[in-house]
Protein backbone atom coordinates (compact mmCIF):
# COMPACT_ATOMS: atom_id res chain seq x y z
CA UNK A 1 0.00 0.00 0.00
CA UNK A 2 1.06 3.52 -0.30
CA UNK A 3 1.14 6.07 2.45
CA UNK A 4 -1.72 7.94 2.10
CA UNK A 5 -3.80 4.55 1.06
CA UNK A 6 -2.29 3.47 5.25
CA UNK A 7 -3.45 6.76 6.43
CA UNK A 8 -7.18 6.32 5.37
CA UNK A 9 -7.31 2.78 5.94
CA UNK A 10 -5.90 3.39 10.03
CA UNK A 11 -7.67 6.53 10.40
CA UNK A 12 -4.67 7.95 11.18
CA UNK A 13 -4.60 12.03 11.91
CA UNK A 14 -1.58 14.50 11.86
CA UNK A 15 1.05 14.44 14.68
CA UNK A 16 2.15 18.11 15.88
CA UNK A 17 5.45 16.72 15.60
CA UNK A 18 5.52 15.66 12.28
CA UNK A 19 3.55 12.51 9.92
CA UNK A 20 0.36 10.80 11.16
CA UNK A 21 -0.68 8.79 14.17
CA UNK A 22 -4.13 6.95 15.85
CA UNK A 23 -3.79 6.09 19.62
CA UNK A 24 -4.51 2.47 19.24
CA UNK A 25 -4.52 0.92 22.71
CA UNK A 26 -4.85 2.82 26.34
CA UNK A 27 -4.96 0.63 29.19
CA UNK A 28 -8.10 0.86 31.46
CA UNK A 29 -6.01 0.54 34.68
CA UNK A 30 -3.92 3.57 35.36
CA UNK A 31 -1.75 4.49 38.84
CA UNK A 32 -2.47 7.71 40.52
CA UNK A 33 0.44 10.61 40.51
CA UNK A 34 1.48 9.96 44.08
CA UNK A 35 2.40 6.63 43.08
CA UNK A 36 4.65 7.47 40.02
CA UNK A 37 8.02 9.12 40.11
CA UNK A 38 7.65 13.03 40.79
CA UNK A 39 8.48 13.93 36.81
CA UNK A 40 4.66 12.90 36.95
CA UNK A 41 2.11 15.54 37.69
CA UNK A 42 -1.31 13.69 37.15
CA UNK A 43 -2.75 9.68 36.98
CA UNK A 44 -1.62 7.81 33.74
CA UNK A 45 -2.70 4.72 32.17
CA UNK A 46 -0.16 1.94 32.86
CA UNK A 47 0.59 1.80 28.84
CA UNK A 48 -0.57 3.33 25.54
CA UNK A 49 0.58 2.36 21.80
CA UNK A 50 0.05 4.32 18.42
CA UNK A 51 -0.16 3.64 14.79
CA UNK A 52 2.69 6.29 13.35
CA UNK A 53 3.51 6.98 9.81
CA UNK A 54 6.03 9.08 8.52
CA UNK A 55 6.87 9.91 4.51
CA UNK A 56 9.87 11.09 3.35
CA UNK A 57 10.77 13.82 3.14
CA UNK A 58 9.20 14.72 6.51
CA UNK A 59 10.38 14.36 9.99
CA UNK A 60 9.40 13.83 13.01
CA UNK A 61 10.85 17.06 15.00
CA UNK A 62 12.66 16.79 17.76
CA UNK A 63 10.83 16.24 21.35
CA UNK A 64 10.68 14.90 24.29
CA UNK A 65 8.42 12.53 26.79
CA UNK A 66 8.30 11.37 30.64
CA UNK A 67 8.69 7.90 29.43
CA UNK A 68 10.83 4.86 27.81
CA UNK A 69 8.97 4.99 24.19
CA UNK A 70 9.29 1.52 22.35
CA UNK A 71 9.43 1.72 18.76
CA UNK A 72 8.09 -1.59 16.47
CA UNK A 73 8.70 -1.73 12.77
CA UNK A 74 5.61 -2.63 10.45
CA UNK A 75 6.47 -1.68 6.94
CA UNK A 76 8.01 0.39 5.03
CA UNK A 77 11.52 1.43 4.16
CA UNK A 78 12.54 2.02 7.66
CA UNK A 79 13.23 4.90 10.18
CA UNK A 80 16.33 6.65 11.82
CA UNK A 81 15.77 7.79 15.04
CA UNK A 82 17.63 10.27 16.20
CA UNK A 83 18.65 10.69 20.11
CA UNK A 84 20.05 13.28 22.18
CA UNK A 85 20.73 12.05 25.52
CA UNK A 86 20.55 13.97 28.63
CA UNK A 87 24.65 13.03 28.57
CA UNK A 88 25.25 15.12 25.84
CA UNK A 89 25.46 12.17 23.43
CA UNK A 90 23.87 11.80 20.01
CA UNK A 91 23.19 8.77 18.67
CA UNK A 92 21.02 7.03 15.34
CA UNK A 93 19.10 4.14 15.96
CA UNK A 94 17.58 2.68 12.92
CA UNK A 95 14.35 1.11 12.99
CA UNK A 96 13.48 -1.12 9.97
CA UNK A 97 13.87 -4.64 8.84
CA UNK A 98 16.53 -5.29 7.35
CA UNK A 99 19.33 -6.37 9.67
CA UNK A 100 21.98 -5.97 7.05
CA UNK A 101 22.32 -2.42 7.28
CA UNK A 102 22.10 -2.28 10.90
CA UNK A 103 18.29 -2.34 11.17
CA UNK A 104 16.21 -3.34 14.34
CA UNK A 105 12.71 -4.49 14.87
CA UNK A 106 12.43 -2.56 18.05
CA UNK A 107 13.97 0.47 19.15
CA UNK A 108 13.81 1.94 23.06
CA UNK A 109 14.00 5.81 23.47
CA UNK A 110 14.48 6.31 27.26
CA UNK A 111 12.46 9.10 28.90
CA UNK A 112 14.02 12.56 29.00
CA UNK A 113 16.02 11.93 26.16
CA UNK A 114 15.48 14.06 23.03
CA UNK A 115 14.33 12.92 19.71
CA UNK A 116 13.27 13.23 16.43
CA UNK A 117 13.05 10.69 13.32
CA UNK A 118 13.61 10.83 9.99
CA UNK A 119 13.10 8.11 6.94
CA UNK A 120 15.87 5.91 5.99
CA UNK A 121 15.46 6.21 2.19
CA UNK A 122 14.67 9.62 0.24
CA UNK A 123 11.43 8.82 -1.25
CA UNK A 124 10.14 5.98 1.08
CA UNK A 125 8.07 5.88 4.09
CA UNK A 126 7.90 4.16 7.78
CA UNK A 127 4.58 2.65 9.28
CA UNK A 128 5.55 1.98 12.83
CA UNK A 129 4.09 1.92 16.24
CA UNK A 130 5.21 3.44 19.42
CA UNK A 131 4.45 1.62 22.82
CA UNK A 132 4.72 3.99 26.12
CA UNK A 133 4.51 3.03 29.76
CA UNK A 134 3.01 4.58 32.38
CA UNK A 135 0.88 5.61 29.26
CA UNK A 136 1.24 8.59 27.02
CA UNK A 137 -0.59 11.71 28.19
CA UNK A 138 -0.20 15.39 25.74
CA UNK A 139 1.13 16.88 29.18
CA UNK A 140 3.75 14.62 29.05
CA UNK A 141 4.99 15.86 25.40
CA UNK A 142 7.24 18.37 24.95
CA UNK A 143 7.98 20.09 21.47
CA UNK A 144 11.87 21.38 21.16
CA UNK A 145 12.40 24.69 20.67
CA UNK A 146 15.58 25.26 18.32
CA UNK A 147 17.25 28.17 19.88
CA UNK A 148 17.35 26.02 23.16
CA UNK A 149 18.13 23.00 22.47
CA UNK A 150 21.27 24.33 20.48
CA UNK A 151 22.03 26.18 23.47
CA UNK A 152 22.35 22.52 25.52
CA UNK A 153 23.98 20.20 22.57
CA UNK A 154 25.72 23.12 20.39
CA UNK A 155 28.32 20.46 18.97
CA UNK A 156 25.08 18.76 17.21
CA UNK A 157 23.55 21.83 16.18
CA UNK A 158 23.59 20.78 12.42
CA UNK A 159 21.39 17.89 12.90
CA UNK A 160 18.79 19.94 15.37
CA UNK A 161 18.48 22.55 12.89
CA UNK A 162 17.52 19.69 10.17
CA UNK A 163 14.88 18.67 12.58
CA UNK A 164 13.17 21.24 14.23
CA UNK A 165 10.77 23.30 13.24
Amino acid sequence: MKPQEWVDHLDLQAHPEGGFFRETYRCKESLPAVKLPPRFDQAHSFSTAIYYLLEAPEFSAFHRIKQDELWHFYQGSGLNIHVLKTNGQYEVLPLGNNPIHGQSLQQLVTAGDWFAASVAEPNGYALVGCTVAPGFEFADFELADQDELIGLYPQHQTIIKQLTR
